[in-house]
This record gives C-alpha cells, structure tokens and sequence, in this order.
C-alpha cells in the first residue's frame, strides 16, 4: 500500500528508471544476463557503472564488499552474490588505460592498470555497448573529491588536502575520504578524471559525479571546511575568513554547555531560534553561503570540463544528500542547478540515515555528558533533520543503529516525499531524480522506492543491482509500470 496521499499516487509526467549496477555483477553474472534481468523484471530505461574491475582478496585485505560505512554497515549482506558469497574482501583496478599525461603536473596520478584491468576491463565496455544497442541511457560515476576517483573506498587525499575542522585539526575517522572541495589539486585531478573517462568512453550519456559536497555523515563533519585551501579560497571569494572560523569554532565549543533538552527546545523556537542564532554569530550565515559558494564553485567547473570535453554530448549530474543536509554540506540545489548541470541526483540512502543519526547523538554526548540523560535526544534531532513523520518515535539513542538485512529502515515516507519535493523547488526546472537504495527487506524497499517515484514524478535511480534480488526488481517494474 502506497504510503502517499491518494492525490499523489500513479501520477508521473514521465517514467525514467535507473539501476546502479557496478562492474562486479557485469563480471560474475555477465554483461546480457544482468540487462535481461533488468529489463525484463525492472523494465529500466538507464544504467550506471563505474570505470573499475573487481577481484576477490583474502579476508581483511583491500575493502569489505558490501561497505562497512565507518563500521556501522558491517551487518549488510548482499543479495546477488560475488564469487559464491553476500560479503567478501576485494581489491579494484581500473577498467581502462588512463591517458597519463592529463596528469602532467599534478600532485595526483591515476591508478596503475594491471593484469585485471588487462584480463577483465573490457567488461565496462561490452556494458556501455550492449545497454546502448537495447536503447538504455548509460551513466558513468565517478568520486568527486578521492583521488583516483573510481570507486568509493578506495583512493583519498593526502594531509594536506584533507577538509579540517574550526580548530584546524582533520578527525581520522571519517565514513567519506572527501578530500577539501577547496583544493585546487582535488580540483584538478576531478577535472583530469573527467576528461580521461569521456575520452575512453565516449558513448555514455551521463557523468555522474559523486558527494561533490562536505558529506553531513558526522558531528564534525557540519563543521567543515577550514583547511587553509578553504580559508584562502574563502578570503579570495569575498568572505572574512576569520571570522567566520571564529563563529563557527565558538559554536561548536559551545556544544560543551548543552543540557537535557535543548535539542528540543531548538526545535520548538524554530525560526526564531535559529534567528537568534545568526544574530549573536553572524559569521555562521557567511559560513553557510562561503561552502555552498565553494561546492558550487567546484561543480561548475565540473560541468564546463565535461562539456568541453565531449564537445557538450555528455552531460553531467551531481548527486548529494537531501535537505536540510545540504545546508551543512554546502550543496546548494539552486546554486548548482544554474552550472550547467543537466540533473540532479537526491540520495535518499535511508540506512545511513539511524547511522548518522547515532553517530550525532552520540558526539553531543561526548561533548557534554548530562545529554546521556536526555531519553528524547534522537528524537529531537531526527526532527531536526527531518527524519521521522509526525507522531514516529524512534526511542532512546542507544536503540538508534544501522537497520540489519531484514529489517525496515526507521524512516518516514513523508520525510522521503518532502526532502525530494523540497530539493525539487529549490532546483528549478533542473530536473532532479530520486536515488532509493535497494538494501532492505522486500516490503520496505518496495516502499520507499514508491515514494521516491511518486515523489520524483517518475525519476527514480535505485542504488545498487547487488541489493536487488529478483522479488525487488518485479517491484520496481510493478511501482513504476513497466509490468502488471
């Protein structure tokens, strides 16, 4: 059963749906099983892979697969399993060979192909080929900010390039390794790799880019971005830089003298509140606008590379995390939407959603210990953040945590419907598309990939192949009316 007004249900301009499908699948179940499969349960209209090749690894060396997402997603399970297994350890390489001498100069080089890339790579190819032949929209993504850039857990910046905190300082533990979208060498390298994959396939459709933004994943993380790459660039672009890390360090100093409480009475003052706010640190609200310039800054470049790269037939799409994430994350729909960017991708990744949530909670915690007392704490802030639906509790935060393979996320569907809608009109008319994640239990997956079709008016991505086992993909056909 829909969990959207009736007024809402069924009714889409126009039917785009997209699966995520990485490389690995493409190599164990083959490149025409997996696009039958797709087409004729899904009934998909695009695509999305990413220029790498995959092999298994003993356990505990290269990366976990699925994701650990900073130790939190250790629970997940893949549905469609790689080389015998639903969790295993891998290591990548790239799919293709890189033109070396774009990285003329740079402080960043691409990976070196080796024998996989050599005895498999072609299989990224054949994908693009054959889902054009079957009349598919093929998309490539990228990372935005981790050099080498082809794929999430794997690569990073060095020191120097790392995003840092008010006090100058960069947390070690991080769920993204984004590096400063400040950087001029993040900047360059993405612009390096944009023109290297257009150049080595050049029949895709789309570039996608991935967390081109400060992603929100922790307490420390909304307070990014004070490197010296960022101060300087802050400075450059108008901004009183010290002030603003002033503010902002004050701020979070002042996390230390939170009571039981206060989360809430936040939430009740509402605009008010966040008036006064502004008004006693008025270098909070530059803050604000300097990241969202930066961030918009960085995309727009991305957008002229990539049109100059593909003599303007490629075009590119940036994917961020919903609101009100993004005003910490400096992701600004209708900044960016005016780049020249042809969509943009909302990621409602629901899972991550308790995850973030906990990790939160539990730093204000950390910063001021009376708060271990506040029983309302999660639920204070998942009101914040917009979270949970009206009359949703979600209990103390100790209960809060990372939702295990066959359990329903604990989301609301009109929180899902409104942060679309709200990305939506912030954008304009650039077309913004839903990516629902496939990680759940059938029900609940089926549910929140309605929400995000309905919501989108029928631009939906589901994030990833390996998460949809053949009961989700007859759902997506059915939801999105590509069968009965």
């Amino acid at each position: 059963m829909s969990l959207l007004p009736s007024s809402k249900r069924g009714h889409v301009t126009q039917r785009s749906v997209g699966v995520t499908v990485l490389p690995e699948f493409f190599q164990v179940e083959g490149v025409e099983s997996v696009l039958d499969n797709l087409t004729s349960r899904a009934g998909i209209t695009a695509i999305a892979t990413s220029p790498y090749v995959m092999r298994p690894a003993p356990d505990g060396e290269g990366s976990r697969e699925p994701p650990i997402d900073g130790g939190a997603g250790s629970v997940r399970l893949l549905d469609r399993p790689l080389w015998g297994r639903r969790e295993l350890w891998v290591r990548t390489a790239p799919s293709f060979e890189p033109r070396r001498s774009l990285y003329d100069g740079l402080r960043y080089r691409p990976a070196e192909p080796d024998d996989l890339t050599r005895k498999e790579g072609d299989v990224v190819e054949q994908a693009i080929r054959s889902a054009k032949v079957r009349g598919l929209e093929v998309h490539l993504q990228v990372q935005a900010a981790i050099p080498p850039g082809y794929r999430v857990q794997f690569g990073g910046p060095v020191e120097e390039d790392r995003p840092a905190l008010p006090d100058r300082s960069s947390p070690r533990v991080r769920v993204d390794n984004n590096g400063s979208l400040a950087s001029p060498h993040i900047l360059a390298y993405t612009q390096a790799l944009i023109r290297d994959v257009i150049g080595a396939y050049p029949d895709i459709d789309v570039l996608r880019i991935d967390w081109p933004e400060y992603p929100p994943y922790s307490l420390d993380a909304l307070f990014f971005d004070f490197s010296p790459h960022a101060m300087r660039l802050m400075e450059e672009l108008g901004y009183d830089a010290e002030r603003i890390r002033s503010d902002a360090a004050g701020l979070y100093s002042a996390l230390s003298g939170l009571a039981p409480g206060d989360a809430g009475r936040a939430l009740a003052a509402g605009p008010y509140g966040l008036g006064r706010l502004l008004m006693t640190r008025p270098g909070l609200l530059a803050w604000l606008q300097a990241k969202a310039a930066i961030v918009t800054r960085f995309i727009a470049s991305c957008a002229a590379t990539t049109r100059e790269a593909s003599g303007g037939r490629v075009r590119l799409m940036p994917q961020a995390f919903p609101p009100p994430w993004t005003l910490l994350s400096g992701f600004d729909y209708a900044a960016v939407a005016g780049t020249g960017v042809s969509a943009i991708g909302v990621k409602l990744y629901t899972m991550h959603w308790p995850m973030i949530l906990r990790s939160i909670c539990d730093a204000l915690v950390a910063h001021a210990p009376p708060l271990a007392r506040d029983d309302g704490l999660a639920d204070d802030v998942a009101g914040l953040l917009g979270l949970v639906d009206g009359g949703q509790r979600l209990g103390p935060r100790t209960a809060v945590r990372y939702p295990e393979p066959d359990e329903p996320h604990p989301v609301g569907a009109a929180a899902q419907a409104s942060k679309i809608r709200m990305a939506q009109r912030e954008a304009g008319g650039v077309p913004v598309h839903a990516f629902a994640h496939g990680y759940g239990p059938v029900a609940d997956v089926a549910e929140r990939i309605r929400v995000a079709f309905e919501a989108s008016d029928g631009r939906l991505w589901v994030n990833r192949y390996g998460y949809l086992a053949d009961a989700k993909l007859d759902a997506i056909g059915r939801i999105t009316g590509a069968r009965p």
